[in-house]
């Protein structure tokens, strides 16, 4: 009998005179991964969903397919997070960085299997946790260092002083690189927050099992709910938005796709966002110019007084 049940009907054996069904294989239960916005994880709001997928084309998991609305409520929570984020000491920022690399290198082994469910070898996979732990480490360093090298006294013509410093751009929406799923993300996300920013950041679509687990451990780490906000769908779908939203200050995109561009470019004078196109970017790259990317120069002037009726300063 057992010659002609298909494997996945239940097959019927007897025990002590009772019949039991007894599957011949077990049915997979998907992970359903959630977003990220404001330090919680709901599902999305539309309530659709897509199937991540390795090359092979073996289910992966459950992804949300996030909505306008999931942006629009991101960009609300990150805004809302940007006066605290960008008010700490440069000092404290790189501890709280310091903290996800520790988060990072303690759950390692999760993320190497995530990358090998999305087609990287155990090499690979190893070298993208070490690489993306060392690049939050990185950046750790210059939180308290970058304003300092870029920051400068102005020679002027009369009696003040003059100085130029960087101040964060504000919220920045971000297009991860489509083709990392751990490694770019971390890369993109790293400078901008390490610089006083906050962000919403669409992971890639194809490999987004690492970006949702990322989030556990942002969340499990000392970053503030709202710094950093994670969706994952698609970039033809909410791009747009991501470039025209009135109340995001500058955008990062991390593809080579020239419609895509064009279309940034064009939305974002809207509300003159800063662009910084990474289109042809190495992601084992790493510098402090990545901070001062989504960074604004501020100067001021500031009069030198008269003390005992000499020039003096302080």
């Amino acid at each position: 009998m057992s010659k002609t049940i298909s494997k996945n009907i239940p097959a019927t054996t007897k025990t002590n005179g009772v019949h039991k069904m007894v599957s011949t294989k077990r049915l997979e239960v998907l992970k359903t991964y959630k977003i990220y916005i404001g330090g919680k994880f709901p599902r999305t709001e539309s309530g659709r969903y897509y199937i991540a997928e390795d090359n092979a084309g073996n289910n992966l998991a459950n992804m949300c397919l996030s909505s306008r609305k999931d942006f629009r409520e991101a960009v609300i929570a990150a805004r809302s997070a940007f006066g605290d984020w960008s008010a700490k000491a440069a000092n404290n920022r790189g501890q709280i960085l310091y903290r996800i690399a520790e988060m990072l290198e303690g759950r390692r082994a999760q993320f190497k299997e995530e990358l090998i469910k999305q087609n990287l070898s155990a090499a690979e996979a190893e070298n993208e946790v070490n690489l993306s732990v060392d690049r939050l480490i990185y950046y750790a360093g210059w939180c308290d260092k970058f304003q300092q090298v870029f920051s400068s006294v102005n020679p002027v013509a009369s009696s003040h002083f003059n100085f130029s410093t960087p101040e964060p751009t504000g919220v920045v929406s971000v297009i991860a690189p489509q083709n990392s799923s751990l490694l770019g993300l971390v890369s993109v996300i790293a400078p901008v927050i390490a610089g006083g920013n906050t962000c919403v950041v669409l992971a890639s679509f194809a490999k987004p099992l690492c970006a949702v687990t990322f989030a556990e451990v942002l969340n499990s780490s000392d970053v503030p709910g709202g710094v950093v906000n994670i969706l994952t769908g698609k970039v033809a779908e909410l791009l747009p938005y991501f470039a025209d939203h009135m109340d995001v200050n500058a955008i990062v995109y991390c593809e080579n796709n020239v419609a895509d561009k064009t279309l940034i470019k064009e939305k974002s004078a809207l509300n003159l966002k800063r662009v910084v196109l990474y289109d042809k970017q190495n992601w084992d790259a790493q510098s402090p110019y990545f901070i001062m990317d989504n960074q604004e120069i501020k100067t001021t002037w500031h009069p030198i007084e008269n003390i005992g009726g000499s020039k003096g300063s302080y």
